[in-house]
């Protein structure tokens, strides 16, 4: 377990990414990251977001306004169900990025994003990503190396709750996907995790911010969260001064999507849609790695791979996954089945899913 290096064109944006990452704990909104001023201007984008991203964005928008000054930028950061939810409600958003597709679903379902919203940019609208990591305590004092690992007698786990939290359900999905082979066994996969829910789970804050603010403070002996997370933690200790938390990828891990939309009543669709342009050009790509985060092109992906500490030996897909649980659902979905996301929703987190139903009867 050995913490991310920065090389190449990285390391100049590094020391940017590492002052905003070292601030960037706190939910809620800002218009000064690292210190310089992103929201004067004559036009106006209103960032409404998970909790996680932040660090990523507090690189990407002072380098957008490097070449286009006059976009002024507003945020807010919260659970992702919570931020979709008060979006659907008509809180006042421009761009989103949340932490699940569904979540931008519930907003198309309210009228205010377009149905074809995953084709308007490049891989399903999904500028970076991240992986499912473990992150232990200094020394790894439980001997925690693989998913199995957590099940062991006295392991106590953070991980949110699906319920409010994109990243529980990413969290969730990594062990699942491992234990069950991509779903086709998956009363393999759904047997872990209850387990992990009844016997290890004993803590499920609101998101996976605040389940890292958990983790800080000395709560369980485990973190299941994204690699970005993982990745600010250490970089925070190292500014404290206190003891680094380590981080691994496990062998089998899961691919996190974080789409990104334009909502369409934004007050101005030019401005926010040139935004999200530019979170997929090249130059956006190779910047936000320096954030903990990884490139949405694979392409860019694999050249900033230097800039993170492991390569899983096996990555799943929310769209393998999906490919695998929605086989036999066309009888109730107008003759064809569900695949991706709303596949796995409706077999897991749905009202009537497995993992969620889990949750609710305490892993029972």
């Amino acid at each position: 377990m050995t913490r991310p290096t920065y090389r190449g064109r990285a390391l100049s944006i590094a020391a940017v990414a590492l002052t905003a990452l070292l601030t960037a704990c706190g939910g809620g909104s800002t218009d000064d990251p690292h210190g310089v001023d992103i929201s004067s201007g004559s036009q106006r984008v209103n960032l409404v977001a998970f909790a996680a991203p932040k660090p990523a964005f507090d690189v990407a928008i002072p380098l957008f306004r490097t070449t286009d000054p006059d976009v002024g930028f507003s945020q807010s950061y919260g659970a992702s169900g919570d931020q979709s939810r008060k979006v659907a409600r008509h809180v006042p958003a421009d761009v989103v990025n949340l932490s699940v597709a569904p979540d931008v679903t519930r907003i198309v379902k309210a009228g205010l994003i377009d149905k074809d919203w995953e084709k308007a940019y490049p891989r399903k609208s999904v500028a970076f990503t991240s992986l499912v990591a473990v992150v232990v305590r200094p020394g790894n004092p439980k001997g925690i190396h693989d998913w199995s690992d957590l099940l062991k007698p006295g392991v106590e786990v953070i991980t949110p709750n699906p319920a409010s939290s994109g990243s529980a359900k990413w969290n969730l999905l990594a062990p699942y996907a491992a234990v069950s082979n991509g779903g086709q066994e998956p009363a393999k996969g759904l047997a872990f995790v209850k387990e992990l829910i009844r016997d290890h789970t004993t803590v499920s804050p609101g998101s996976g911010r605040d389940a890292t603010a958990a983790f800080e403070s000395g709560q369980g002996d485990v973190l299941l969260s994204y690699e970005s997370e993982a990745v600010l933690l250490q970089r925070q200790s190292v500014e404290d001064g206190k003891p680094s938390p380590e981080y691994f990828i496990p062998p089998q891990s899961f691919r996190i999507d974080l789409p990104v939309a334009v909502v369409k009543t934004a007050q101005d669709p030019d401005a926010a849609k040139r935004f999200v342009n530019f979170l997929f050009s090249p130059e956006a790509q190779r910047a936000i790695p320096a954030s903990g985060f990884r490139a949405g092109d694979p392409a860019i992906a694999a050249e900033t791979a230097h800039v993170f500490s492991a390569q899983p030996q096996r990555l799943w897909t929310i769209d393998e996954l999906g490919a695998v649980l929605g086989k036999g659902t066309a009888a109730k979905n107008n003759g064809k089945d569900l695949v991706g996301w709303p596949a796995v929703d409706a077999a897991l987190f749905g009202d009537k899913g497995a993992i969620a139903t889990a949750y609710k009867n305490g892993g029972k």
